[in-house]
């Protein structure tokens, strides 16, 4: 499945990586873990990538944990999905020039909420290719200066084009996890 339309030449193109100030410190890791380049090829080869670490699960893998407490292999998928959702809808209200202060979200009351144990892996996959072809679509859609419009979400400080940094950085974060915790070794 294509994620998003071909190429990236016009606005988009112009996407630059946060500076520190722009984004709060905590998200700085994960904008540290997202590769120099284009942000959004960067969010199409990350979807690739993580599609084929899921496959070398399979569905009778998908309720694993590597240790009681932990997430399943599914949570992870289910809270990438989730903080997908939450980020792109932080850069779209700021990217629209709304400037009200955005609450932050509690990861494990939304996974324990979520019932991600119930769902197929290859359904939680291909809700992700979904998600991200459509926050690719609105990725691709904005103006430079939308960019660089700027906002607060638990309390910290966002400038949207750190976006898709966050997003690509965390979904790396945990392709890391899953490969060297949640693999057979």
């Amino acid at each position: 499945m294509s994620v998003a339309p071909e190429g990236t030449s016009g606005p988009a193109a112009l996407v630059r990586r946060p500076l520190a100030g722009e984004v709060g410190d905590y998200y700085l890791g994960y904008v540290a873990l997202a590769p120099a380049g284009d942000a959004l090829a960067e969010l199409e080869r990350g979807l690739a990538e993580t599609r084929a670490l899921l496959a070398r699960f399979g569905e009778k893998r998908g309720g694993h944990r590597y240790a009681p407490g932990k997430w399943s292999v599914k949570e992870i998928v289910g809270h990438v999905i989730d903080a997908e959702r939450v980020f792109s809808y932080r850069a779209l209200r700021m990217a629209r020039g709304d400037a009200t202060p955005l609450a932050g979200f509690e990861q494990d009351d939304f996974v324990a909420a979520a019932h991600f144990d119930r769902r197929t892996l290859a359904d939680l996959v291909a809700e992700l290719e979904h998600l991200r072809a459509a926050n690719l679509r609105f990725f691709r859609s904005l103006e430079p200066a939308d960019w660089e419009r700027r906002g607060t979400a638990s309390d910290n400080p966002f400038v949207v084009c750190a976006f898709p940094y966050i997003l690509a950085g965390h979904e790396a974060h945990h392709r890391r996890v899953l490969a060297e915790r949640y693999l057979p070794g």
